[in-house]
């Protein structure tokens, strides 16, 4: 079956950096669109920032442009996030997850599968 398992998170201070990886099994990866998304206590999960199956297409949510990069590799079937200048409201635990469509979506609800996440705390 398809898991999707993040690894990575943990807490930082502020202004700090740290690499999330999204492991893929089960699918045939290279066809996937991939997204991040993150979850706050309290409140709903947000989009962070997704790509196309090729890497060439690439979208990001307002509050991390400039801060987050995505990107994957689909000879090792894993996503990666890398988040730099994290601020504590960037505490949430981050989820990676996966769409047929292969296009990369904004959207929760294009997405066909879906990771446990991994939590990130970033201290002030």
């Amino acid at each position: 079956q398809v898991q999707l398992v993040e690894s990575g998170g943990g807490l930082v201070q502020a202004g700090g950096s740290l690499r999330l990886s999204c492991a893929a099994s089960g699918l045939t990866f290279s066809r996937y669109g991939m997204g991040w998304f993150r979850q706050a206590p309290g409140k709903e999960r947000e989009f962070v920032a997704a790509i196309s199956w090729s890497g060439r297409s690439t979208y990001y949510a307002d509050s991390v442009k400039g801060r987050f990069t995505i990107s994957r590799d689909n000879a090792k079937n894993t996503v990666y996030l890398q988040m730099n200048s994290l601020k504590p409201e960037d505490t949430a635990v981050y989820y990676c997850a996966a769409e047929a469509n292969g296009l990369g979506s904004t959207r929760k609800a294009a997405y066909d599968y879906w990771g446990q996440g991994t939590q990130v705390t970033v201290s002030s």
